[in-house]
């Protein structure tokens, strides 16, 4: 596995962005952090509807949303960087919802401005691949989306989004306080 040697144990969540800043090949562009209400996660490709860009199909859900957006170098491959942390997500008992890899997620401009907000995510549509996978552990239950996509060999980039989701009975001012 490329990333088990920077994974670091004992995290309680899906633990994707802790190992991704620990690897010396991936290099961190922006992160952001913020409460979302309704936001709308990915389980189908993207397709024009009546004019507009649109998951084939999705789910609404509300949470704490950390977002990352990494370049990987030094001649590492963001696919490779994406099935290792995939196999992470396995390892620690997460259920894929959707997958989808080139042209078949879509049109890569919307993935990257539309979905990601990134413009640096845009690339060559055949290179691009997206994940979405649910973790539930310790009482909590997360939505971990992943995104590949390459310009170039050498600009190759891996965006991850953690979605904390509120637990049931809780108010969001509850959950940021523990």
């Amino acid at each position: 596995m490329l990333l088990a040697a920077h994974a670091r144990g004992g995290a309680a969540g899906p633990g994707v962005l802790e190992t991704l800043e620990a690897f010396p090949h991936a290099e961190s562009m922006e992160r952001r952090e913020l409460r979302v209400v309704d936001h709308q996660v990915g389980l189908g490709a993207l397709q024009k509807i009546h004019g507009d860009w649109e998951f084939r199909d999705s789910e609404r859900l509300s949470g704490l949303l950390t977002r990352e957006t990494f370049r990987i170098v030094d001649g590492f491959a963001a696919a490779q960087v994406l099935g290792s942390l995939e196999e992470q997500l396995v390892e620690r008992g997460s259920r894929l919802l959707f997958r989808c890899e080139g042209r078949a997620c879509g049109h890569a401009a919307q993935w990257a401005n539309r979905v990601f907000g990134q413009r640096v995510l845009y690339g060559r549509a055949d290179e691009q691949r997206y994940r979405v996978h649910a973790l539930q552990r310790d009482g909590r239950e997360w939505r971990v989306v992943l995104y590949a996509g390459a310009r170039t060999s050498d600009r190759q980039y891996v965006h991850v989004d953690v979605l904390a989701l509120e637990r049931a009975g809780e108010d969001s001012a509850t959950q940021l306080e523990e």
